[in-house]
């Protein structure tokens, strides 16, 4: 007599998506990268319905052009991308607002609910040269705590979007440590964190467990993989993310580490709904490797019931 097998589950609670990254886009114009109408074109016909703005000038900046483009191929922006140094304290501000207010203006005329917040990296990102110590100061964190208050409470006043944070490889928040630390910094309803399952297995973290443990502060998701081979290569070197990226670190699901459903389980258990982003860092990639990959991986979540 054969057992059966469980019925997939149904995640309706995620709204799945994906972003310029895994397009291999990281900067906003640079020659190795597809122009932004082929990354348009070729999302939709993966089977995508929602997308990040990416890198602030790679899409078109005007919202009118923009929300056209994204429209007449079945598209939603979900979130804009910033990059903040907040730990560095009052002095950065005016500069910070500078970049985030542009960021945060377009997501939201584009509908837009949610601001990334990256923290910046205290290494170069090709060189590997520590631009500044791995580990903050008591008074980096009290800094870097109250920055992001004060970030998100202007954000949500002036532009009606909430901020995530994004834990990330070779910035101050990036292992359980350290997220945790901050996370038990902040006001929780105020700063909600964007969980990305590669960059915390990379940093040897266990997203099932942060989503269990914290799951009111997690307000979105990066879905991606790292390839387990590659990073114990990669912690032996100590090299730096973007060679790590170039070497194959993050790789195409299932293939790699975590294993996707459970987490997509415990996200769908919180009971709200979650963007899921697939965000595979790729850069830089041959023009024509990206859609198959992002189609495959849509297939593949689809299977695990997103």
């Amino acid at each position: 007599m054969s057992v059966p097998r469980p019925a997939t589950p149904v995640l309706d609670r995620l709204r799945v998506g994906s972003a310029p990254d895994s397009w291999g886009v990281w900067f906003p114009e640079d020659e190795q990268q597809v122009p932004w109408w082929r990354f348009l074109d070729e999302v939709a016909e993966a089977g995508y319905e929602w997308i990040e703005l990416g890198p602030y000038g790679y899409l078109p900046t005007d919202a009118g052009v923009l929300r056209e483009e994204t429209a007449r191929r079945g598209l939603k922006v979900s979130a804009g991308t910033v990059f903040t140094s907040l730990h560095h304290g009052p002095a950065v501000w005016e500069a910070t607002w500078e970049q985030v207010a542009r960021v945060a203006a377009l997501a939201g005329a584009l509908d837009a609910s949610h601001l990334v917040v990256i923290p910046s990296f205290w290494r170069d990102d090709k060189t590997a040269k520590e631009l500044e110590p791995r580990r903050l100061s008591a008074e980096q964190w009290r800094h870097q705590a109250a920055g992001m208050e004060r970030l998100a409470r202007r954000v949500r006043e002036e532009y009606g979007l909430g901020i995530v944070v994004h834990p990330h490889a070779d910035t101050h928040i990036d292992t359980e440590e350290n997220v945790v630390r901050f996370l038990d910094a902040t006001d929780g309803e105020l700063v909600k964190l964007c969980l990305d399952t590669g960059h915390y297995a990379y940093c040897g973290g266990d997203s099932v467990e942060l989503i269990r443990r914290y799951g009111e502060r997690i307000g979105y998701l990066h879905l991606k993989q790292v390839d387990p081979d590659i990073l114990a290569d990669v912690r032996a070197k100590g090299t730096p993310f973007g060679p790590a990226v170039r070497q194959g670190v993050m790789c195409e699901p299932p293939r790699g580490v975590p294993e996707l459903p459970p987490v997509l389980e415990a996200a769908q258990e919180l009971g709200v709904d979650l963007f899921a982003i697939v965000e595979q860092d790729m850069y830089p990639c041959p023009p024509d490797q990206p859609f198959p990959i992002a189609e495959r991986t849509r297939r593949f979540l689809r299977s695990c019931g997103a």
